[in-house]
Formats: structure tokens, sequence, C-alpha cells
């Protein structure tokens, strides 16, 4: 019987390993996939955006829906502890706009092979290719987990980390809420966030802007009076189906909650390129930019 099971090879489901390897228990880190932190890999954009160095208050102020919860989680392991952490397992952070975290080689596989080392360190067992099929919560000290293939495997505690439903080709279908549900705890409503979003207009069907990335831009989503429910300041990258970027995953949610809540098929957003930029000081900008222009002509002429 192992000490704890840990169902789910992603961030989550790494780091619970690690913590519980830690503390000496006998792991099993189980996952249906034939590899390991898949989604961790593709994350920000192939980079891995690990972790933010602003303050806790304004990390939980963006994160989607009352972020209040994680106060008692980051007063024991906090957004400081994430970088010691990666950094004394040999991955050198760096700090980009708004407090960033980021690899120093860009890679988000070097985040993952650091923690697969850490694994292989604390003798952590793995199975890949196992899809868990079911848990017996049966006493306060043994659980069961039905694979499958119809085997069992018993664990002291058992740590569901099966993410989302939000990127199923990496293996995010939402395995774990009916598992959560069995075990007593209750699943609100699920939607998206700080996901991409799709756009049907025709310069984006069309393809003319993709890859074009704005930088410090301001984006706002509006409520059906074209008044801005929200407005996060940061980059985006105009993609062969809509927009993503930072500020789009920022905005994502609402997105979602003001469909949802006027019953829209469709939202409108808003770009503001140079949102430093009051209008009467662009245009002055802008003249001053041409008279500049006309001024080198004329010379050369």
């Amino acid at each position: 019987m192992y000490d704890v099971i840990v169902i789910g090879g992603g961030p989550a489901g790494l780091m619970a390993a690690i913590a519980a390897g830690e503390k000496k228990a006998n792991v099993l880190l189980i996952d249906k996939g034939n590899k390991l932190g898949r989604k961790l890999a593709i994350s920000g954009g192939g980079r891995c955006n690990v972790t933010n160095r602003r303050p806790i208050e304004e990390v939980i102020r963006h994160i989607p829906g009352n972020g209040r919860f994680l106060f008692s989680a980051f007063s024991i392991f906090n957004n400081e502890d994430i970088i010691t952490f990666f950094e004394q397992l040999g991955v050198q952070l760096k700090e980009e706009d708004h407090g960033r975290m980021f690899p120093v080689s860009d890679k988000a596989q070097s985040v993952v092979n650091a923690l697969l080392r850490r694994l292989n360190e604390l003798k952590v067992d793995i199975r890949t290719n196992s899809p868990v099929k079911d848990i017996l919560f049966e006493t306060d000290h043994k659980h069961t987990i039905v694979l499958a293939d119809g085997s069992t495997i018993d664990g002291r505690a058992i740590v569901v980390a099966t993410g989302g439903k939000s990127v199923p080709h990496t293996g995010s279908t939402g395995d774990g809420y009916p598992w959560a549900k069995k075990a007593g705890h209750t699943i609100t409503e699920l939607y998206p966030t700080e996901v991409p979003v799709t756009s049907g207009e025709p310069f984006i069907q069309e393809k003319r802007l993709q890859g074009l990335s704005l930088k410090d831009i301001a984006l706002s989503v509006l409520n059906p009076k074209g008044k801005k429910i929200i407005t996060h300041q940061m980059d985006m990258i105009f993609t062969h189906f809509g927009i993503s970027g930072p500020a789009v995953l920022r905005c994502s949610q609402f997105v979602v909650k003001a469909m949802k809540k006027w019953k829209l098929d469709k939202v409108t957003m808003h770009l503001d390129s140079l949102p430093n930029f009051r209008e009467e000081e662009l245009l002055e900008n802008v003249n001053q930019e041409v008279k500049k222009i006309r001024k080198n002509r004329s010379r050369t002429l």
C-alpha cells in the first residue's frame, strides 16, 4: 500500500508528488497519458510562466473569480518559495514585464526536466498509460483506485490532480470532477479562464494580422451597452483563430461570464494600442512626426 497516490502528471500532480516524497512518504504518481508534464511543456508559448513576483495581494487580485482562498496556501508556500524551489533544482529564472517569471533558458521543457529529475531522486514510483476508472473511498486510512484494465491499487491518501477541461489533447478532460463529487466536494459551474479568444471578424478569418504582437496595450471587455467590464494592460498577439497573449488570457473569463449573463453569442472587445497617451498628446506627436518627415523630404529635394 502506498502512503500517497497522486492521480495526474501535470504541474499540480508533479509538485504534489515531490512534496509528499520530500516528507519521506511512499508515493505513486499515475497518469493516463504516455508522458508527464505535457501541458506544462507547451505553457507560456513553450517558455513556461513559472510564477509571478508581484506582491501576494496583487497576484490574488488577478486570480479568476475570488482568489482570496489562496491566502492560506500562500502563507505556507508562496511565489517567492516557488522561485527558490526551482532555482534549487537548477532552473534559473528571470523576471519580465508585470512580474512574470520565466526560465532563463526560455524553454518550458527545462522546468519539466527539473521536476522529473527531482521525482527520480525521491524514488517516486511513476506509472504512465494507466487511466483511472474510479476511486473507492473506503476508510480514513485506506482508499482504492480502480484502473481501466480492472486492476486496483491501495493508498492511505489520494491526491486528485487531473486538471480542468481546457486542453483535452494534453489529457485535461475533467476526469477528476466526478471523483471529487463522490468524495463529498461541491462542484461549481465550470467555465473557461486564462484561455485564448476566438473571433469571427473577417480580418481574423483572412489571417491578415496573424502573428502580429502588440506590446503594452489596453484590452477591454464591453457589456451590451458598450461599457467596459474589465481592462487589462499587457501584451497580446493576433492568431489564426482570434487573439491570445497575457492581456487576452486575463480578459477571457470576463468574455465567458458576459456571454452567460446576457445570453450573448459574441462579446465586443475594445483595443487601445497606445493606452499611455491622451488623444490630444497623440495627435500632437503625430503632427510633429509629419512635420519631421516633410522637413527631411524638403532637404532631400
